[in-house]
Protein backbone atom coordinates (compact mmCIF):
# COMPACT_ATOMS: atom_id res chain seq x y z
CA UNK A 1 0.00 0.00 0.00
CA UNK A 2 2.74 2.46 0.85
CA UNK A 3 4.47 1.81 -2.94
CA UNK A 4 0.98 2.40 -4.52
CA UNK A 5 0.51 5.98 -2.12
CA UNK A 6 4.13 7.05 -3.10
CA UNK A 7 3.44 6.52 -6.72
CA UNK A 8 0.18 8.06 -6.91
CA UNK A 9 2.14 10.99 -4.69
CA UNK A 10 4.76 11.03 -7.35
CA UNK A 11 2.42 11.26 -10.12
CA UNK A 12 0.50 13.95 -8.55
CA UNK A 13 3.71 16.01 -8.47
CA UNK A 14 5.07 15.60 -11.96
CA UNK A 15 1.25 16.64 -13.07
CA UNK A 16 1.71 19.65 -10.77
CA UNK A 17 5.11 20.56 -12.53
CA UNK A 18 3.55 19.93 -16.16
CA UNK A 19 0.54 22.31 -15.42
CA UNK A 20 3.08 24.77 -13.84
CA UNK A 21 5.88 24.93 -16.91
CA UNK A 22 2.69 24.63 -19.33
CA UNK A 23 1.50 28.10 -17.60
CA UNK A 24 4.72 29.26 -17.34
CA UNK A 25 5.73 29.05 -21.13
CA UNK A 26 2.12 30.65 -22.19
CA UNK A 27 -0.67 28.01 -22.52
CA UNK A 28 -2.29 30.37 -20.28
CA UNK A 29 -6.33 29.23 -21.25
CA UNK A 30 -4.99 25.76 -20.83
CA UNK A 31 -5.10 25.87 -17.22
CA UNK A 32 -8.41 27.87 -17.06
CA UNK A 33 -9.84 24.99 -19.12
CA UNK A 34 -8.16 22.38 -16.91
CA UNK A 35 -9.41 23.24 -13.99
CA UNK A 36 -12.71 25.10 -14.72
CA UNK A 37 -15.58 23.60 -13.07
CA UNK A 38 -18.80 23.20 -14.13
CA UNK A 39 -22.07 23.41 -12.20
CA UNK A 40 -24.49 20.48 -12.23
CA UNK A 41 -26.51 20.56 -16.24
CA UNK A 42 -23.98 22.96 -17.53
CA UNK A 43 -22.97 21.77 -20.89
CA UNK A 44 -19.41 19.75 -20.79
CA UNK A 45 -18.89 20.99 -24.63
CA UNK A 46 -16.77 23.83 -24.66
CA UNK A 47 -18.26 27.24 -25.96
CA UNK A 48 -19.01 27.45 -29.91
CA UNK A 49 -16.06 27.88 -31.56
CA UNK A 50 -13.59 27.89 -28.69
CA UNK A 51 -12.73 24.00 -29.43
CA UNK A 52 -10.80 25.45 -32.56
CA UNK A 53 -8.74 28.25 -30.54
CA UNK A 54 -5.49 27.09 -28.77
CA UNK A 55 -3.21 30.06 -27.97
CA UNK A 56 0.36 27.55 -28.37
CA UNK A 57 3.39 29.54 -27.41
CA UNK A 58 6.10 30.46 -30.05
CA UNK A 59 8.41 28.05 -31.45
CA UNK A 60 11.23 28.93 -29.19
CA UNK A 61 9.16 28.94 -25.78
CA UNK A 62 7.97 25.58 -26.63
CA UNK A 63 11.12 24.41 -27.12
CA UNK A 64 12.11 25.02 -24.10
CA UNK A 65 9.25 24.15 -22.78
CA UNK A 66 9.61 20.62 -23.45
CA UNK A 67 13.38 20.77 -22.25
CA UNK A 68 12.26 22.05 -18.98
CA UNK A 69 10.11 18.67 -18.72
CA UNK A 70 13.06 16.56 -18.47
CA UNK A 71 14.40 13.82 -20.65
CA UNK A 72 10.98 11.93 -21.98
CA UNK A 73 9.33 15.23 -23.56
CA UNK A 74 13.16 15.78 -25.25
CA UNK A 75 12.30 12.47 -26.74
CA UNK A 76 8.68 13.59 -27.56
CA UNK A 77 9.89 17.07 -29.37
CA UNK A 78 12.05 15.24 -31.45
CA UNK A 79 9.63 12.47 -32.52
CA UNK A 80 7.51 15.45 -33.77
CA UNK A 81 10.10 16.74 -35.67
CA UNK A 82 9.64 13.70 -38.06
CA UNK A 83 6.19 14.53 -38.08
CA UNK A 84 6.27 17.72 -40.83
CA UNK A 85 2.98 16.34 -42.30
CA UNK A 86 1.04 17.34 -39.20
CA UNK A 87 3.10 20.38 -37.56
CA UNK A 88 4.30 23.60 -39.27
CA UNK A 89 7.47 24.15 -40.68
CA UNK A 90 8.51 26.79 -37.86
CA UNK A 91 7.59 24.28 -35.46
CA UNK A 92 9.70 21.48 -36.70
CA UNK A 93 12.94 23.50 -36.91
CA UNK A 94 12.42 24.26 -33.19
CA UNK A 95 12.00 20.51 -32.43
CA UNK A 96 14.80 19.93 -34.38
CA UNK A 97 16.83 21.95 -32.48
CA UNK A 98 16.28 20.13 -29.08
CA UNK A 99 19.20 19.56 -26.95
CA UNK A 100 19.07 16.17 -26.04
CA UNK A 101 21.89 16.95 -23.32
CA UNK A 102 21.57 16.85 -19.97
CA UNK A 103 24.05 16.63 -17.17
CA UNK A 104 25.27 13.32 -16.52
CA UNK A 105 25.21 10.86 -14.16
CA UNK A 106 27.95 10.44 -11.36
CA UNK A 107 30.81 7.92 -12.16
CA UNK A 108 29.33 5.60 -9.12
CA UNK A 109 26.19 5.24 -10.35
CA UNK A 110 27.64 3.99 -14.00
CA UNK A 111 30.29 1.82 -12.05
CA UNK A 112 27.05 0.07 -9.79
CA UNK A 113 24.82 -0.52 -12.83
CA UNK A 114 27.70 -1.94 -14.57
CA UNK A 115 28.77 -4.03 -12.15
CA UNK A 116 24.76 -4.90 -11.19
CA UNK A 117 24.61 -6.11 -15.12
CA UNK A 118 27.37 -7.63 -15.31
CA UNK A 119 27.75 -9.67 -12.28
CA UNK A 120 31.68 -8.54 -11.92
CA UNK A 121 33.38 -6.05 -10.47
CA UNK A 122 34.31 -3.37 -12.81
CA UNK A 123 38.18 -3.56 -12.92
CA UNK A 124 37.26 -7.31 -13.60
CA UNK A 125 36.11 -6.19 -17.12
CA UNK A 126 37.94 -3.03 -17.80
CA UNK A 127 41.61 -2.51 -17.59
CA UNK A 128 40.74 1.21 -17.87
CA UNK A 129 37.19 3.35 -17.34
CA UNK A 130 36.95 6.81 -17.69
CA UNK A 131 35.33 8.70 -14.99
CA UNK A 132 33.93 11.30 -17.21
CA UNK A 133 32.09 10.40 -19.66
CA UNK A 134 32.90 11.66 -23.73
CA UNK A 135 28.78 12.55 -24.13
CA UNK A 136 25.34 12.25 -22.19
CA UNK A 137 22.21 12.33 -23.47
CA UNK A 138 18.45 11.82 -22.14
CA UNK A 139 18.68 8.06 -22.38
CA UNK A 140 22.29 7.01 -21.84
CA UNK A 141 25.93 8.43 -21.74
CA UNK A 142 28.94 7.07 -23.03
CA UNK A 143 32.60 6.49 -21.26
CA UNK A 144 35.56 5.54 -22.81
CA UNK A 145 36.89 2.32 -21.60
CA UNK A 146 39.83 -0.37 -22.36
CA UNK A 147 39.43 -4.02 -22.48
CA UNK A 148 41.64 -6.08 -20.61
CA UNK A 149 42.96 -7.30 -24.67
CA UNK A 150 44.11 -3.60 -25.19
CA UNK A 151 40.98 -2.79 -27.54
CA UNK A 152 39.16 0.78 -27.19
CA UNK A 153 35.59 0.95 -26.22
CA UNK A 154 32.86 2.86 -26.28
CA UNK A 155 30.10 1.96 -23.14
CA UNK A 156 26.86 3.40 -23.35
CA UNK A 157 24.83 3.27 -20.20
CA UNK A 158 20.79 3.82 -19.77
CA UNK A 159 20.25 6.52 -17.58
CA UNK A 160 19.58 4.80 -14.12
CA UNK A 161 15.57 4.82 -13.52
CA UNK A 162 15.17 6.36 -16.62
CA UNK A 163 12.56 3.42 -17.70
CA UNK A 164 10.73 4.19 -14.47
CA UNK A 165 10.45 8.10 -15.37
CA UNK A 166 9.49 7.75 -19.06
CA UNK A 167 6.55 4.89 -18.16
CA UNK A 168 5.31 7.55 -15.65
CA UNK A 169 5.65 10.25 -18.14
CA UNK A 170 4.01 8.30 -20.71
CA UNK A 171 0.77 7.95 -18.51
CA UNK A 172 0.25 11.59 -18.09
CA UNK A 173 0.99 12.30 -21.90
CA UNK A 174 -2.05 9.74 -22.23
CA UNK A 175 -4.37 11.97 -20.06
CA UNK A 176 -2.85 15.24 -21.04
CA UNK A 177 -3.07 14.34 -25.03
CA UNK A 178 -7.03 12.87 -24.53
CA UNK A 179 -7.59 16.41 -22.63
CA UNK A 180 -6.19 18.28 -25.03
CA UNK A 181 -8.53 16.53 -28.30
CA UNK A 182 -11.50 16.33 -25.89
CA UNK A 183 -10.90 20.45 -25.07
CA UNK A 184 -9.34 21.79 -28.59
CA UNK A 185 -10.26 20.28 -32.50
CA UNK A 186 -6.61 21.69 -33.94
CA UNK A 187 -5.35 18.59 -30.95
CA UNK A 188 -8.00 16.26 -32.07
CA UNK A 189 -7.18 17.21 -35.93
CA UNK A 190 -3.47 16.50 -35.04
CA UNK A 191 -4.29 13.11 -33.30
CA UNK A 192 -2.26 13.92 -30.09
CA UNK A 193 -3.25 10.49 -28.30
CA UNK A 194 -2.18 8.72 -31.48
CA UNK A 195 0.90 10.65 -31.06
CA UNK A 196 1.96 9.48 -27.87
CA UNK A 197 1.01 6.39 -28.89
CA UNK A 198 3.71 6.90 -31.60
CA UNK A 199 6.66 7.65 -28.91
CA UNK A 200 5.71 4.65 -26.55
CA UNK A 201 6.31 2.23 -29.41
CA UNK A 202 9.38 3.99 -30.71
CA UNK A 203 11.48 5.09 -26.84
CA UNK A 204 11.84 2.21 -25.54
CA UNK A 205 13.41 0.68 -28.18
CA UNK A 206 16.38 3.32 -27.60
CA UNK A 207 16.09 1.95 -24.33
CA UNK A 208 17.31 -1.48 -25.36
CA UNK A 209 20.55 -1.64 -26.11
CA UNK A 210 20.34 -5.71 -27.62
CA UNK A 211 17.69 -3.92 -29.87
CA UNK A 212 20.19 -1.16 -30.69
CA UNK A 213 23.36 -3.87 -30.63
CA UNK A 214 21.34 -6.20 -33.30
CA UNK A 215 20.70 -3.26 -35.53
CA UNK A 216 24.67 -2.45 -35.62
CA UNK A 217 25.22 -6.58 -36.75
CA UNK A 218 22.54 -5.90 -39.64
CA UNK A 219 24.91 -2.90 -40.64
CA UNK A 220 27.76 -4.29 -40.42
CA UNK A 221 26.27 -7.53 -42.16
CA UNK A 222 25.30 -4.90 -45.18
CA UNK A 223 28.52 -2.49 -45.26
CA UNK A 224 31.25 -6.10 -44.94
CA UNK A 225 33.88 -5.51 -47.05
CA UNK A 226 33.16 -2.13 -47.91
CA UNK A 227 36.91 0.19 -47.76
CA UNK A 228 34.76 3.49 -47.28
CA UNK A 229 31.90 3.07 -44.69
CA UNK A 230 33.06 1.26 -40.55
CA UNK A 231 30.59 -0.26 -38.65
CA UNK A 232 32.35 -0.82 -34.79
CA UNK A 233 32.04 -4.06 -33.80
CA UNK A 234 29.61 -5.42 -30.57
CA UNK A 235 31.20 -6.96 -27.50
CA UNK A 236 28.14 -9.06 -26.92
CA UNK A 237 29.73 -10.69 -23.92
CA UNK A 238 29.92 -7.55 -22.31
CA UNK A 239 26.44 -6.14 -23.60
CA UNK A 240 23.36 -6.65 -21.49
CA UNK A 241 19.54 -4.41 -22.08
CA UNK A 242 21.06 -1.42 -19.76
CA UNK A 243 24.55 -1.94 -21.53
CA UNK A 244 26.28 -1.72 -24.88
CA UNK A 245 30.12 -2.28 -25.55
CA UNK A 246 31.41 -1.44 -28.70
CA UNK A 247 34.68 -0.92 -30.57
CA UNK A 248 35.26 2.51 -30.48
CA UNK A 249 36.10 4.77 -33.28
CA UNK A 250 38.51 7.01 -33.48
CA UNK A 251 38.36 10.46 -35.66
CA UNK A 252 36.83 13.22 -35.31
CA UNK A 253 33.20 14.45 -36.06
CA UNK A 254 31.90 14.82 -39.59
CA UNK A 255 31.16 18.53 -39.89
CA UNK A 256 35.23 18.92 -38.68
CA UNK A 257 36.16 20.38 -41.84
CA UNK A 258 39.46 21.34 -40.56
CA UNK A 259 40.52 17.98 -38.10
CA UNK A 260 39.34 16.42 -42.29
CA UNK A 261 41.82 18.57 -44.01
CA UNK A 262 44.24 18.17 -41.28
CA UNK A 263 44.06 14.14 -42.22
CA UNK A 264 45.13 15.14 -45.60
CA UNK A 265 41.74 13.97 -46.84
CA UNK A 266 39.39 16.51 -48.86
CA UNK A 267 35.83 16.86 -47.20
CA UNK A 268 34.08 17.36 -50.60
CA UNK A 269 35.07 13.02 -50.82
CA UNK A 270 33.88 12.37 -47.26
CA UNK A 271 30.33 14.18 -48.76
CA UNK A 272 30.72 11.60 -51.46
CA UNK A 273 31.26 8.87 -49.07
CA UNK A 274 27.97 9.90 -47.50
CA UNK A 275 25.41 10.25 -50.28
CA UNK A 276 26.77 6.59 -52.02
CA UNK A 277 26.31 5.21 -48.30
CA UNK A 278 22.70 6.70 -47.96
CA UNK A 279 22.28 5.82 -51.61
CA UNK A 280 23.12 2.06 -50.69
CA UNK A 281 20.96 1.73 -47.68
CA UNK A 282 18.03 3.37 -49.58
CA UNK A 283 18.38 1.05 -52.60
CA UNK A 284 20.26 -1.75 -51.92
CA UNK A 285 19.30 -2.68 -48.01
CA UNK A 286 15.95 -0.84 -47.54
CA UNK A 287 17.55 -0.11 -43.96
CA UNK A 288 18.85 3.34 -43.06
CA UNK A 289 20.79 5.08 -40.01
CA UNK A 290 17.94 7.68 -39.46
CA UNK A 291 20.19 10.25 -37.19
CA UNK A 292 22.91 10.66 -39.59
CA UNK A 293 24.15 14.06 -37.97
CA UNK A 294 27.61 15.30 -37.08
CA UNK A 295 28.12 13.35 -33.56
CA UNK A 296 27.26 9.99 -35.04
CA UNK A 297 29.30 10.33 -38.40
CA UNK A 298 33.18 9.73 -37.61
CA UNK A 299 35.77 10.82 -40.25
CA UNK A 300 38.56 8.39 -39.47
CA UNK A 301 42.03 8.93 -40.08
CA UNK A 302 42.11 6.28 -42.81
CA UNK A 303 39.74 8.62 -45.05
CA UNK A 304 36.46 5.93 -43.79
CA UNK A 305 33.45 7.33 -42.01
CA UNK A 306 32.47 5.21 -39.29
CA UNK A 307 28.57 5.33 -38.22
CA UNK A 308 27.84 5.05 -34.63
CA UNK A 309 24.61 5.52 -32.51
CA UNK A 310 22.30 3.22 -33.65
CA UNK A 311 19.39 4.26 -31.28
CA UNK A 312 16.85 5.54 -34.53
CA UNK A 313 16.81 3.02 -37.60
CA UNK A 314 14.26 3.06 -40.38
CA UNK A 315 13.26 0.49 -43.05
CA UNK A 316 11.49 0.32 -46.06
CA UNK A 317 10.09 -3.32 -47.96
CA UNK A 318 11.22 -4.60 -51.26
CA UNK A 319 8.08 -2.82 -52.97
CA UNK A 320 8.47 0.36 -51.46
CA UNK A 321 12.32 0.26 -52.22
CA UNK A 322 11.29 -0.17 -56.17
CA UNK A 323 9.28 2.64 -56.39
CA UNK A 324 11.49 5.28 -54.49
CA UNK A 325 13.81 3.76 -57.72
CA UNK A 326 11.35 4.69 -59.94
CA UNK A 327 10.48 8.34 -58.31
CA UNK A 328 15.10 8.91 -58.44
CA UNK A 329 14.93 7.68 -62.21
CA UNK A 330 11.74 9.78 -62.80
CA UNK A 331 13.41 13.04 -61.38
CA UNK A 332 16.87 12.28 -62.73
CA UNK A 333 15.17 12.14 -66.28
CA UNK A 334 12.38 15.01 -65.92
CA UNK A 335 9.74 12.01 -66.39
CA UNK A 336 7.24 13.10 -64.72
CA UNK A 337 4.38 10.22 -65.52
CA UNK A 338 7.21 7.58 -63.92
CA UNK A 339 7.55 9.82 -60.73
CA UNK A 340 3.55 10.05 -60.62
CA UNK A 341 3.31 6.01 -60.96
CA UNK A 342 5.81 5.55 -58.81
CA UNK A 343 4.19 7.83 -56.03
CA UNK A 344 0.81 5.68 -57.15
CA UNK A 345 2.19 2.28 -56.58
CA UNK A 346 3.85 3.33 -53.68
CA UNK A 347 0.40 4.04 -51.86
CA UNK A 348 1.23 7.82 -51.09
CA UNK A 349 -1.23 9.37 -53.60
CA UNK A 350 -4.55 8.01 -53.95
CA UNK A 351 -6.55 8.98 -57.40
CA UNK A 352 -10.03 8.67 -55.16
CA UNK A 353 -8.99 11.18 -52.34
CA UNK A 354 -6.47 13.76 -54.46
CA UNK A 355 -6.75 15.90 -58.16
CA UNK A 356 -3.51 14.04 -59.50
CA UNK A 357 -3.90 16.59 -62.48
CA UNK A 358 -2.87 19.42 -60.20
CA UNK A 359 -0.77 17.88 -57.86
CA UNK A 360 1.65 16.49 -61.11
CA UNK A 361 1.55 20.61 -61.66
CA UNK A 362 2.55 21.19 -58.31
CA UNK A 363 4.76 18.99 -57.94
CA UNK A 364 6.48 19.54 -61.53
CA UNK A 365 6.72 23.21 -60.67
CA UNK A 366 8.68 22.93 -57.25
CA UNK A 367 10.86 20.62 -58.75
CA UNK A 368 11.70 21.97 -62.04
CA UNK A 369 14.05 24.74 -60.19
CA UNK A 370 16.17 22.46 -58.79
CA UNK A 371 17.50 20.22 -62.11
CA UNK A 372 20.98 20.29 -62.54
CA UNK A 373 21.96 22.09 -59.76
CA UNK A 374 24.57 21.19 -58.10
CA UNK A 375 24.53 20.43 -53.82
CA UNK A 376 25.94 23.15 -52.78
CA UNK A 377 23.73 25.37 -54.42
CA UNK A 378 20.34 24.07 -53.18
CA UNK A 379 18.59 25.61 -50.32
CA UNK A 380 18.14 22.45 -48.25
CA UNK A 381 15.16 23.91 -46.10
CA UNK A 382 13.94 25.55 -49.14
CA UNK A 383 13.35 21.80 -50.78
CA UNK A 384 12.03 20.43 -47.64
CA UNK A 385 9.79 23.18 -46.82
CA UNK A 386 8.10 22.97 -50.49
CA UNK A 387 7.88 18.89 -50.50
CA UNK A 388 6.41 19.36 -46.96
CA UNK A 389 4.05 21.99 -48.34
CA UNK A 390 2.83 20.03 -51.31
CA UNK A 391 1.99 17.08 -48.90
CA UNK A 392 -0.54 19.28 -46.81
CA UNK A 393 -1.93 21.32 -49.54
CA UNK A 394 -2.92 17.70 -50.91
CA UNK A 395 -4.04 16.24 -47.46
CA UNK A 396 -1.19 13.46 -47.69
CA UNK A 397 -0.37 11.80 -44.79
CA UNK A 398 3.08 9.61 -45.07
CA UNK A 399 3.71 6.46 -43.14
CA UNK A 400 6.32 7.56 -40.20
CA UNK A 401 9.34 5.67 -42.06
CA UNK A 402 9.18 7.74 -44.80
CA UNK A 403 8.66 10.84 -43.20
CA UNK A 404 12.48 9.58 -41.73
CA UNK A 405 13.66 8.69 -44.60
CA UNK A 406 13.03 12.65 -45.92
CA UNK A 407 14.54 13.51 -42.38
CA UNK A 408 17.75 11.60 -42.80
CA UNK A 409 18.14 12.66 -46.89
CA UNK A 410 17.59 16.43 -45.28
CA UNK A 411 20.24 15.81 -42.68
CA UNK A 412 22.41 13.85 -45.25
CA UNK A 413 22.34 17.05 -47.40
CA UNK A 414 23.20 19.42 -44.73
CA UNK A 415 26.41 17.34 -44.50
CA UNK A 416 27.34 17.55 -47.63
CA UNK A 417 26.77 21.33 -47.76
CA UNK A 418 28.89 21.39 -45.20
CA UNK A 419 31.48 19.93 -46.57
CA UNK A 420 31.73 22.04 -49.90
CA UNK A 421 30.41 19.21 -51.97
CA UNK A 422 29.66 20.43 -55.29
CA UNK A 423 27.78 16.64 -55.93
CA UNK A 424 24.07 16.66 -57.86
CA UNK A 425 22.56 13.99 -55.33
CA UNK A 426 20.42 12.86 -58.23
CA UNK A 427 23.73 11.25 -60.15
CA UNK A 428 25.29 9.85 -57.68
CA UNK A 429 21.68 7.73 -55.95
CA UNK A 430 20.97 7.36 -60.17
CA UNK A 431 23.43 4.16 -60.74
CA UNK A 432 22.08 2.53 -57.52
CA UNK A 433 18.53 3.19 -58.34
CA UNK A 434 19.07 1.70 -62.07
CA UNK A 435 20.77 -1.25 -60.86
CA UNK A 436 17.37 -1.75 -58.32
CA UNK A 437 15.14 -1.35 -61.33
CA UNK A 438 17.44 -3.75 -62.83
CA UNK A 439 17.07 -6.47 -60.36
CA UNK A 440 13.48 -6.28 -60.30
CA UNK A 441 13.80 -7.77 -63.69
CA UNK A 442 16.15 -10.63 -62.95
CA UNK A 443 14.97 -14.01 -63.80
CA UNK A 444 15.78 -15.44 -60.68
CA UNK A 445 14.01 -12.40 -58.62
CA UNK A 446 11.02 -13.16 -60.72
CA UNK A 447 10.94 -16.61 -60.12
CA UNK A 448 11.61 -16.18 -55.87
CA UNK A 449 8.77 -13.57 -56.19
CA UNK A 450 6.54 -16.21 -57.93
CA UNK A 451 8.02 -19.34 -55.56
CA UNK A 452 6.63 -16.51 -52.78
CA UNK A 453 2.97 -16.19 -53.65
CA UNK A 454 2.35 -19.58 -54.92
CA UNK A 455 3.11 -20.23 -51.25
CA UNK A 456 1.06 -17.73 -50.22
CA UNK A 457 -1.88 -19.37 -52.60
CA UNK A 458 -1.39 -22.55 -50.81
CA UNK A 459 -1.63 -21.26 -47.43
CA UNK A 460 -5.00 -19.86 -48.34
CA UNK A 461 -6.11 -22.88 -50.28
CA UNK A 462 -5.36 -25.05 -47.10
CA UNK A 463 -7.27 -22.65 -44.90
CA UNK A 464 -10.73 -22.15 -47.36
CA UNK A 465 -12.56 -25.07 -45.81
CA UNK A 466 -11.83 -24.46 -42.66
CA UNK A 467 -13.00 -20.84 -42.85
CA UNK A 468 -15.74 -22.59 -45.42
CA UNK A 469 -16.97 -24.42 -42.55
CA UNK A 470 -16.64 -21.54 -39.90
CA UNK A 471 -19.15 -19.27 -42.06
CA UNK A 472 -21.79 -22.42 -42.75
CA UNK A 473 -21.44 -23.23 -38.67
CA UNK A 474 -21.95 -19.42 -37.81
CA UNK A 475 -24.93 -19.29 -40.05
CA UNK A 476 -26.37 -21.72 -39.05
CA UNK A 477 -26.41 -20.87 -35.34
CA UNK A 478 -28.03 -17.52 -37.10
CA UNK A 479 -25.02 -15.26 -36.41
CA UNK A 480 -24.63 -14.85 -40.39
CA UNK A 481 -27.51 -13.59 -42.58
CA UNK A 482 -27.03 -13.34 -46.66
CA UNK A 483 -28.68 -11.17 -48.42
CA UNK A 484 -28.36 -11.06 -52.37
CA UNK A 485 -28.90 -8.35 -54.37
CA UNK A 486 -28.84 -8.09 -58.18
CA UNK A 487 -28.58 -5.42 -61.07
CA UNK A 488 -28.92 -5.08 -64.75
CA UNK A 489 -31.32 -8.15 -64.47
CA UNK A 490 -34.25 -6.11 -64.60
CA UNK A 491 -35.31 -7.85 -68.37
CA UNK A 492 -33.82 -10.96 -68.00
CA UNK A 493 -36.93 -12.43 -67.88
CA UNK A 494 -38.43 -11.48 -70.95
CA UNK A 495 -35.01 -12.39 -72.50
CA UNK A 496 -35.05 -15.39 -71.63
CA UNK A 497 -38.78 -16.31 -72.17
CA UNK A 498 -38.05 -14.91 -75.88
CA UNK A 499 -35.54 -16.64 -76.48
CA UNK A 500 -36.77 -20.31 -75.21
CA UNK A 501 -40.13 -19.51 -77.55
CA UNK A 502 -37.66 -19.37 -80.71
CA UNK A 503 -35.57 -22.39 -79.49
CA UNK A 504 -38.84 -23.99 -79.15
CA UNK A 505 -40.34 -22.70 -82.55
CA UNK A 506 -36.79 -24.61 -83.97
CA UNK A 507 -37.96 -27.53 -82.13
CA UNK A 508 -41.08 -28.07 -84.03
CA UNK A 509 -39.80 -26.97 -87.23
CA UNK A 510 -37.30 -29.87 -87.05
CA UNK A 511 -39.63 -32.13 -85.35
CA UNK A 512 -42.67 -31.27 -88.20
CA UNK A 513 -39.71 -31.60 -90.82
CA UNK A 514 -38.76 -34.94 -89.85
CA UNK A 515 -41.74 -36.65 -89.48
CA UNK A 516 -43.23 -35.16 -92.71
CA UNK A 517 -40.03 -36.87 -94.49
CA UNK A 518 -40.89 -39.79 -92.60
CA UNK A 519 -44.64 -40.29 -93.31
CA UNK A 520 -44.12 -39.38 -96.97
CA UNK A 521 -41.61 -41.98 -97.67
CA UNK A 522 -43.36 -44.60 -95.73
CA UNK A 523 -44.71 -47.60 -97.75
CA UNK A 524 -48.13 -47.62 -95.71
CA UNK A 525 -50.72 -45.95 -96.59
CA UNK A 526 -53.78 -45.51 -94.25
CA UNK A 527 -57.27 -44.88 -95.64
CA UNK A 528 -56.36 -44.50 -99.04
CA UNK A 529 -59.24 -42.52 -101.40
CA UNK A 530 -59.67 -41.45 -105.20
CA UNK A 531 -58.98 -37.65 -105.22
CA UNK A 532 -60.25 -35.83 -108.13
CA UNK A 533 -58.87 -31.86 -108.28
CA UNK A 534 -59.74 -29.15 -111.37
CA UNK A 535 -61.08 -32.12 -113.45
CA UNK A 536 -57.91 -33.81 -113.52
CA UNK A 537 -57.75 -37.09 -112.25
CA UNK A 538 -58.84 -39.22 -110.07
CA UNK A 539 -55.61 -39.45 -108.46
CA UNK A 540 -55.47 -42.10 -105.19
CA UNK A 541 -54.75 -40.05 -101.99
CA UNK A 542 -53.80 -41.02 -98.52
CA UNK A 543 -54.51 -39.41 -95.20
CA UNK A 544 -50.71 -40.41 -94.52
CA UNK A 545 -49.90 -37.98 -97.52
CA UNK A 546 -52.24 -35.42 -95.79
CA UNK A 547 -50.18 -35.38 -92.30
CA UNK A 548 -46.79 -35.14 -94.46
CA UNK A 549 -47.76 -32.14 -96.39
CA UNK A 550 -49.01 -30.23 -93.42
CA UNK A 551 -46.25 -31.13 -91.46
CA UNK A 552 -43.93 -29.71 -94.16
CA UNK A 553 -46.33 -26.35 -94.68
CA UNK A 554 -46.14 -26.14 -91.15
CA UNK A 555 -41.87 -26.17 -91.04
CA UNK A 556 -42.03 -23.79 -93.66
CA UNK A 557 -44.31 -21.21 -92.11
CA UNK A 558 -42.74 -21.34 -88.60
CA UNK A 559 -39.43 -21.27 -90.49
CA UNK A 560 -40.02 -18.34 -92.45
CA UNK A 561 -41.16 -16.46 -89.80
CA UNK A 562 -38.12 -17.63 -86.81
CA UNK A 563 -35.76 -16.23 -90.16
CA UNK A 564 -37.44 -12.78 -90.39
CA UNK A 565 -38.10 -12.29 -86.37
CA UNK A 566 -34.06 -13.16 -85.99
CA UNK A 567 -33.35 -10.81 -88.79
CA UNK A 568 -35.93 -8.32 -87.11
CA UNK A 569 -34.09 -8.28 -83.39
CA UNK A 570 -30.38 -7.39 -85.32
CA UNK A 571 -29.51 -10.11 -83.51
CA UNK A 572 -28.23 -12.68 -86.35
Amino acid sequence: MKRNRGGLFGGTRRFLAITRVLAKFGVADLNARWFSRRTKGEATAPPSGSAAVLRVPSPGRLRAALEELGPSFIKLGQLMSTRADVFPPEYIEAFRKLQDSVPPFSYQQARELVENELKRPLDQVFADFDTEPLGAASVAQVHRARLHSGEAVAVKIVRPGIERTIQEDIRLMYYFAAKLEKLFDVARLLGAVNLVAEFERTIFRELDMYIEAGSIEKFQGCFRGSDEIHIPRVHWDHTTRSILVMEHVEGVKMDDVAGIRAYGIDPREIAMIGLRSFSRQLMEFGYFHADPHPANTIVMPDGRVGLVDFGITGYIDDEVMHQIAHLFLGYAEHDYDMVMEALENAGLVDARRVDLEAFRRDLKDISEPFYGRALKTIAVREVYDQVIGLVLKHNIRMPRNLLLLLKTFVQAEALGKILNSDANILEVTRPYAENLVQKGYDTHKILKNIGRETRSMGQYMRRVPQYLNDILRQAARGDYQLDFRHRGFENFDRKMERGINRLTVGAIISASTIAAALILNSSKRIFEFQFEFLGVGPHPLAVTDLLGIAGYSIATILGIWLILSIFRSGKL
